[in-house]
C-alpha cells in the first residue's frame, strides 16, 4: 500500500508530456532591437479551404461581439486561437508611435473592413477573448490591413520584417490579410539603463566592461559624467591600470566633451605613445573626418616616424597631404604604400586613391 501511494503521489505532481491532438498549432518568433527583447506566442488556426470567409465573418469577426457559452461580454476578436494570444516587450517601446510600458500583453484585434484596432491588454491567460475586460486595456492604437495579398497563408503567422537597430515590422498574417504594425524603441536610453543594471553587479569590477560602457556613452554622446567615472577606474593606476589607447583615447574624449580640453590633450598624448601603427592611422581618419586637417596631418607624421615608414603610415601621409592640399607628396607617399599593401583589398584601395590623385583631385 505504501509503494502504491508513493507512485499515484509522483504521478500526480507532474503529467506526462505528449503531442496536443488539437488542429491549431502553438507557435512564437520574437527578436531583439538593441537591448529589447519581443516575443509573440500563439496558437495558429489554418484556413482549411475557407478563403473568402474567414474576415467579417465568425472566425474573424469585425467590431466586437458576444460570443456566447456563458460569456457575456463583447469581444474583439483573439488574433489566434484557443489561448490568448501574448506578446512581450522587455523594455518600453511603442507601437505605431503610441507608448506602450514594458511588459506582457494579451493581444487583442477588433477588426474593421479598412482599419483594426490592436489592443494590448493586462489579461494573458485568458481563452481567447471569451473573458475580455476592457478595463484591463493598456493600449489600443489604430493600424491598416494589407488585403488581397497575391499568395493565401494557410496558417496565421506572426512575421517580422524591415529590421533597424531601433524598429522592426510586426504582421498577422493569414489568408490574404495582412495586418502589420511598427514597433520602436529608444535605443540610446534602454541601452543605458541596460548598461546601468549590468555595472551595478560583478561587470562593475571589471575593466574591459568598463571601458566598453563608457566607450558606448562617448560614441553616442550621452552620460559624460558617469563614463568619465567609469574610465577612471579602468586607467587608475591603483584599480584597473589599463593604459592601452583605446582606454587613454576614451577618457581623452570624454573629458573633452566636458570641456576639460587641457587633460584631455594631455591624456591624448599619453594614448598616443601607447598607439599601434593601426591605432594611430585610424584616429588620423577619425581627425580626418572630423576636418580638422592639421591635428590629422600632425598625427599621420608622427605614425611614420614612430614606425619608421612601415604600412599603413604612407598611406596616412598620402590621406595627409591630400587634405592639406599638396597632392605631389601625397602622391609620393602613395607609390610607396603600394609596394607595401599586405592583400590584394588594401592594394585595390590604393591604386584607385593613386588614380584620384594623379587626375588633379584630393582625396
Amino acid at each position: 500500500m505504501f509503494v502504491m501511494s508513493l507512485f499515484v503521489s509522483a504521478a500526480s505532481a507532474q503529467m506526462i508530456q505528449l503531442p496536443e491532438p488539437g488542429v491549431n498549432f502553438k507557435r512564437k518568433t520574437g527578436t531583439r532591437i538593441g537591448v529589447t527583447d519581443i516575443e509573440i506566442n500563439w496558437n495558429s488556426p489554418g484556413v482549411k479551404g475557407r478563403e473568402g470567409n474567414i474576415w467579417g465573418t465568425s472566425v474573424a469577426w469585425y467590431g466586437f461581439s458576444v460570443l456566447g457559452y456563458g460569456s457575456y461580454v463583447e469581444s474583439p476578436w483573439r488574433a489566434g486561437a484557443n489561448e490568448s494570444t501574448n506578446i512581450s516587450f522587455s523594455t518600453d517601446v511603442t507601437i505605431n508611435g503610441k507608448k506602450l510600458p514594458a511588459g506582457n500583453y494579451g493581444f487583442f484585434i477588433a477588426l474593421y473592413p479598412d482599419s483594426c484596432t490592436l489592443i494590448f491588454n493586462r489579461s494573458t491567460k485568458g481563452w481567447g477573448s471569451y473573458f475580455y475586460r476592457s478595463d484591463l486595456d493598456v493600449l489600443r492604437v489604430t493600424t491598416h490591413q494589407q488585403k488581397d495579398l497575391k499568395e493565401s497563408r494557410e496558417r496565421l503567422d506572426y512575421t517580422l520584417s524591415n529590421q533597424t537597430d531601433r524598429s522592426v515590422e510586426v504582421a498577422l498574417e493569414w489568408e490574404k490579410w495582412r495586418i502589420p504594425f511598427k514597433v520602436e524603441v529608444d535605443l540610446v536610453n534602454t541601452t543605458l539603463a541596460s548598461i546601468r543594471m549590468q555595472l551595478s553587479g560583478a561587470m562593475g569590477f571589471d575593466p574591459p566592461s568598463l571601458e566598453a560602457a563608457a566607450a558606448w556613452c562617448l560614441k553616442n554622446q550621452v552620460n559624460y559624467q558617469e563614463a568619465l567615472g567609469w574610465i577612471n577606474v579602468v586607467t587608475d593606476p591603483n584599480l584597473g591600470r589599463v593604459s592601452t589607447f583605446s582606454a587613454l583615447s576614451t577618457k581623452a574624449g570624454l573629458l573633452s566633451k566636458l570641456n576639460q580640453q587641457a587633460e584631455s590633450d594631455k591624456v591624448m598624448q599619453a594614448a598616443m605613445e601607447n598607439a599601434s601603427a593601426a591605432e594611430l592611422h585610424q584616429y588620423g581618419r577619425q581627425l580626418l573626418g572630423e576636418k580638422k586637417f592639421k591635428e590629422a596631418m600632425e598625427v599621420f607624421e608622427k605614425n611614420y616616424k614612430k614606425n619608421k615608414g612601415a604600412w599603413p603610415t604612407n598611406v596616412g601621409m598620402m590621406r595627409g597631404y591630400s587634405a592639406m592640399g599638396d597632392l605631389k607628396k601625397a602622391l609620393e607617399h602613395g607609390k610607396l604604400a603600394l609596394a607595401q599593401a599586405p592583400n590584394e583589398e588594401n592594394k585595390k584601395a590604393v591604386e584607385q586613391a593613386i588614380k584620384t590623385l594623379e587626375s588633379g583631385k584630393a582625396l
